[in-house]
């Protein structure tokens, strides 16, 4: 209650009067400023900061998901507008699966199937599989549809340290046709330990099928003698896989991100017949085997291009990547580039 006591009535309603506005607006401009910090938005000028981005497209709008659940939307993929993250309190998430959880998630993947969009995503502690790999479902992307709305499912799969020597964090889905007609959906994913992994998903798209179906797709060297709990110096991570003209390409991410102008990421690429692999580069070594051949590295612009995705769009094979900028302190800026093919079915790129 305010003390009115000092004032004669008039003088009193009208000091209270403002006196409550002024409490009002500073209380409004002190959550605005909490609010705006919560969100941390970046500074987009000199290029949109972006770490591992996915895209989609509905309708005459990209869509582009970001690590810590960033979205931005574009018409023409070049003039991009931040938009209302995804939702970060992931309430699933305790400490027994990652400890001290302090919200949000890493590389999102997105996806279309039956009628839903689907945004698959990683929580996760820097440096540890502590991890875990989630999905959430909307009817739509348009953030003014009164159908807008992300429903969270949940856990899919999680990695536990001396129990998994994986890493359930960088996920990716890809549907194949089975020779019975049917439509099954993989997820890849994998940060160091023992490299790369794909699983069968349940034709919900939200769980894994059973009997459960678990293959090695890609593994770097590691040094031997390093404890499980330790993800060593087998660097490799990020897997997106992507089909054209009867075979499954597996992009990968190796070396390390996260370091700015100390980054040294490479993006690399083999290929199969069979979505479960093996992927073999040009001289057909097995990505299993420390093989795949280089897509992109340090170019001109950036010290490190990596963490992509690929997707066609109007006939043309996009790659979708982030590079640490040299002219901006490292800082990790949205890469788009259309994806030229030789005549033996191998992709490049043009810097």
């Amino acid at each position: 209650m305010f003390n009115n006591k000092f004032f004669s009535n008039g003088e009193s309603s009208s000091h209270v009067r403002l006196l409550r506005l002024f409490i009002f607006f500073s209380i409004l401009a002190i959550s605005s400023q909490n609010v705006h910090a919560q969100r941390r938005i970046p500074d987009d000028s000199k290029g949109l900061i972006a770490h591992d981005p996915v895209m989609i497209k509905q309708d005459s709008l990209y869509y582009l998901f970001l690590t810590h659940g960033g979205i931005a939307k574009s018409t023409d993929m070049e003039n991009w507008t931040r938009i209302e993250p995804a939702p970060r309190n992931l309430e699933w998430v305790t400490d027994d699966i990652v400890p001290d959880y302090r919200g949000g998630f890493w590389a999102p993947d997105i996806q279309y199937y039956n009628g839903l969009y689907y945004l698959y995503y990683s929580p996760s502690a820097f440096g540890k599989n502590t991890s875990a790999i989630g999905v959430m479902t909307s009817k739509t992307l348009h953030q003014d549809s009164p159908d807008y709305k992300w429903e969270d499912h949940g856990m899919i799969v999680q990695s536990i340290p001396g129990r998994d020597f994986w890493n359930a964090i960088d996920a990716n889905v890809i549907f194949s046709k089975e020779n019975s007609g049917e439509t099954v959906g993989w997820l890849s994913f994998g940060s160091f330990w023992g490299g790369l992994k794909l699983v069968k998903l349940a034709p919900d798209m939200k769980s894994l099928a059973e009997p459960q179906e678990w293959y090695g797709v890609a593994q770097q060297e590691r040094t031997f003698g390093r404890p499980d709990t330790n993800g060593g110096n087998g660097a490799i991570e990020a897997p997106f896989i992507y089909h054209r003209d009867g075979y499954y390409y597996l992009f990968a991410s190796t070396d390390y991100c996260c370091r700015g102008l100390e980054s040294t990421y490479k993006t690399i690429v083999g290929r199969a017949e069979d979505v479960r692999g093996p992927y073999l580069d040009r001289n057909e070594t097995p990505m299993y085997a420390g093989g795949g051949e280089l897509i992109v590295g340090e170019t001109d612009q950036y010290v490190a291009v990596g963490h992509c995705s690929v997707y066609d769009f109007d006939g043309k094979t996009y790659f979708v990547a982030h590079g640490y900028d040299k002219e901006d302190e490292g800082k990790s800026k949205l890469v788009i580039k259309e994806i030229h093919w030789d005549a033996d079915g191998w992709p490049s790129l043009v810097y």
